[in-house]
């Protein structure tokens, strides 16, 4: 039988969330699954009632995921904001996950995406056979949500356009969506809301609208500040990617990750650790995402032909990937980088000569 690459959260962490919910007594908003205290406790790891290890999916301030989730306890909207990298789907997944029990409600936000796809659509075989009738309307995430009194998801939200962002202001206001063609209305459920998600490097893009704002409460989610924390969270995740992959993880695992975070840190805010010298920083973000995705393609290469052994050579590709997003200025950046930092340093001397051969 052929396996689901990836389960919704929801089924992914099903043991912890029921063993939650078995002993969680306290006061429940309506249509939520968990307490808030219960839905912070899954979200930033910790023990159920019954002793059940609950691990941490977000490793970074309480505080930012006490403010979302309280947030999403009134009928204010949720919109988490940072860079690339940043975990904001991935907390937008198992706040829904925790709370309404369902994270499959979502609509991916593109320059593309149009009111149908946000509101509704219609079959137009029924819509030429019969006219607009409630067979022949297609109800997006958005509408079953509010159907069901649970949460939607909108990813990258300035991704698509301004008067396409418009057409949620009477759903997050009047809690409503007008159905003109059929002279009538759908009234959201107790327990809905939204929670989106936008990249900050995006600003110009599509700008929210003062109206569309003001209908938002902001969680700006920030790369981690401590090399020790961005480390932990790199290392808890690739470890558990490399299991669904069934990659091996070798011993030297962590000092590798030490290694490729220090590159990306120093080279993101423009100056070595030490802070003795200036940096160039190339164009991309060098999030925490990209460093997962540079160790499991590490790992991978090192499990299929290095015979299992981590190191430069085999990472090296998947850095210069990362990191020379432009071809010409990144390059320079990197180059600089390599014989004004990593040239000194005679533990990344590995890495200073695979990187000049993969350049």
């Amino acid at each position: 039988m052929n396996a689901a690459i990836r389960l919704p959260v929801e089924q992914a962490y099903a043991s912890e969330l029921q063993a939650l919910a078995r002993s969680d007594d306290r006061q429940r908003p309506a249509g939520w699954s968990l307490s808030p205290q219960a839905v912070l406790t899954y979200l930033l790891g910790g023990k159920a009632g019954d002793g059940t290890p609950v691990t941490p999916k977000y490793v970074g301030r309480r505080r930012l995921m006490e403010t979302a989730v309280a947030t999403l306890a009134t009928d204010r909207a949720l919109l988490l904001l940072g860079v690339p990298g940043t975990a904001k789907s991935w907390v937008s997944e198992h706040l829904a996950a925790a709370i309404m029990g369902d994270s499959t409600l979502i609509v991916q936000c593109t320059a593309g995406t149009d009111e149908n796809q946000i509101r509704y659509g219609w079959n137009y075989a029924q819509l030429l056979a019969k006219g607009p009738s409630q067979d022949a309307l297609v109800p997006t995430p958005l509408y079953r949500a509010m159907q069901t009194g649970k949460l939607c998801r909108l990813e990258e939200l300035t991704r698509m356009g301004s008067d396409v962002q418009d057409t949620l202001i009477t759903v997050l206001s009047e809690k409503m969506m007008p159905i003109p063609e059929l002279n009538t209305s759908i009234y959201a459920q107790r327990g809905f809301n939204i929670i989106a998600t936008a990249n900050n490097r995006d600003k110009g893009v599509n700008e929210f609208s003062s109206a569309l704002k003001r209908r938002f409460n902001v969680v700006v989610l920030p790369l981690p500040e401590d090399m020790a924390e961005e480390v932990a969270i790199v290392s808890k995740r690739v470890d558990e990617m490399a299991g669904g992959l069934d990659l091996p993880v070798p011993k030297n695992v962590g000092e590798e990750i030490a290694r490729v975070l220090t590159i990306f840190r120093e080279l993101r805010s423009g100056a070595t650790a030490d802070g003795k010298v200036t940096l160039k920083t190339p164009s991309g973000s060098l999030s925490t995402a990209e460093a997962i995705a540079t160790m499991v393609g590490g790992l991978s290469q090192a499990a299929w032909f290095d015979s299992g052994k981590l190191g430069a050579e085999g990472l090296a590709a998947s850095l210069v990937g990362a990191i020379v997003k432009d071809p010409v200025q990144d390059k320079v950046v990197l180059e600089e980088y390599l014989e004004t930092v990593l040239k000194k340093r005679p533990d990344y001397a590995g890495y200073y000569a695979a990187l000049n051969a993969a350049l």
